[in-house]
């Protein structure tokens, strides 16, 4: 609003107003203030808002997509994510899994960047690829800042590979570059004095019962179907799986 403060010049549209009829995004809503919480929620409730130094009401009619990778039910439990405002959004939820839970996708969404990247280039670079070895070491990698950090680990790799049409694992960073990736059956050994199959196959075991359960958000019967067995036998294997 024209004169509300400081350099406010012209009248402008906010994103509510530009959004009218449409969607908004709204990133990272864990963040938010309790100020911002309490004023996002009058929105939602109201469908009405008013601008900065303003006293007229502005209606909106606005479909709301919010992300966050907080944990806001948590958040609600310790008092710090209002929780009306939690159940206003929280109508259709949508869960993104981690990198870490779809490797596959991780050389694609890398060349997908390097494309990007060689195509923005000043002047314009060929195609960019990545190695095999390359690869294999990204999807070893657990990603914890997920996508974000994937993109930046590949501009970065690129900055620093001028010229090249192939990225290697040696111009990744280091702590990808040494992450081993999961051990084949064939990397075993079999020393002179034999090896202990039950317990490789039960830690085996126990390693993906841990990632299913991972990816379903601890829910015992949506792990079961992902690993093709009843419900009764996970939580018998559970069952052994707390006493090892």
């Amino acid at each position: 609003m024209r004169g509300a403060f400081t350099g406010a010049v012209a009248n402008r549209q906010g994103r509510l107003e530009q959004a009218n009829r449409g969607t908004l995004f709204l990133d990272e809503v864990g963040t938010m203030s309790a100020a911002l919480q309490a004023k996002l929620l009058r929105v939602l409730q109201s469908r009405e808002f008013e601008r900065v130094g303003d006293s007229q009401t502005v209606r909106v009619d606005v479909r709301v997509i919010a992300a966050t990778n907080s944990d806001l039910r948590k958040m609600v439990e310790i008092g710090t994510f209002r929780e009306d405002l939690y159940y206003r959004l929280n109508v259709i939820p949508v869960r993104v899994p981690p990198l870490r839970e779809r490797r596959a996708d991780i050389p694609i969404l890398a060349q997908h960047f390097l494309d990007r990247l060689a195509r923005d280039a000043q002047p314009p670079r060929g195609r960019v690829t990545l190695s095999q070895d390359a690869q294999q070491a990204m999807m070893a990698f657990n990603w914890p800042g997920n996508v974000r950090q994937l993109e930046n680990v590949i501009e970065r790799t690129f900055a620093l590979s001028p010229g090249r049409a192939q990225i290697t694992s040696l111009e990744m960073p280091e702590e990808i570059r040494n992450v081993r990736p999961p051990m084949q059956a064939g990397d075993v050994p079999i020393p002179e004095a034999g090896i202990d199959i039950e317990a490789i196959v039960s830690e085996f075991e126990h390693t993906l019962i841990r990632r299913a359960l991972e990816r379903t958000g601890g829910n015992k019967r949506q792990a079961a179907d992902l690993l093709h067995l009843k419900r009764t036998t996970l939580i018998e294997k559970l069952k052994r799986l707390e006493k090892a």
